[in-house]
């Protein structure tokens, strides 16, 4: 059976930390939705009547955007991904998401601000399976 993953481990967040990166990280998220929004996890979220996952995880951006902003973020691309050209052929991506955060000690600070993640259950409710890959600019 194949793993999902949904949120970052205490390992994985020690080695970003680790990496002692100077200035500017992109982060490359790889997103599969659900068909339907599963709220069971935040019943307080959950709409009246069904959503689709791209509909909660529209809820999830335009919830915590003024957040990602205000600590220096920017959303810059949200895109609709498909199957790789150069990779497995059996996997997609629903949609492809690239956030440029100022320091990775901004990025922690946003990921933990307890206003902000009062919207993550939408996240949640809408994401089957996901990806981040933390980017560094290479000046060579």
């Amino acid at each position: 059976m194949k793993k999902e993953y949904f949120e970052p481990t205490q390992e994985s967040g020690a080695a970003l930390f680790k990496r002692n990166i100077g200035g500017e990280v992109v982060m490359l998220n790889l997103l599969r939705l659900r068909d339907v929004a599963d709220y069971s996890n935040n019943p307080e979220l959950s709409p009246e009547s069904p959503i689709s996952g791209k509909e909660a995880f529209k809820k999830y951006i335009d919830h915590t955007l003024p957040f990602l902003q205000r600590s220096g973020g920017e959303l810059l691309l949200l895109g609709e991904g498909g199957k790789y050209f150069i990779g497995p052929s059996d996997e997609k991506w629903d949609l492809v998401m690239l956030v440029k955060q100022s320091s990775v000690q901004n990025f922690f600070s946003f990921a933990s601000d307890p206003d902000c993640m009062a919207g993550i259950g939408h996240r949640t409710a809408a994401i089957a399976d996901s990806r981040l890959l933390p980017i560094v600019e290479n000046a060579a």
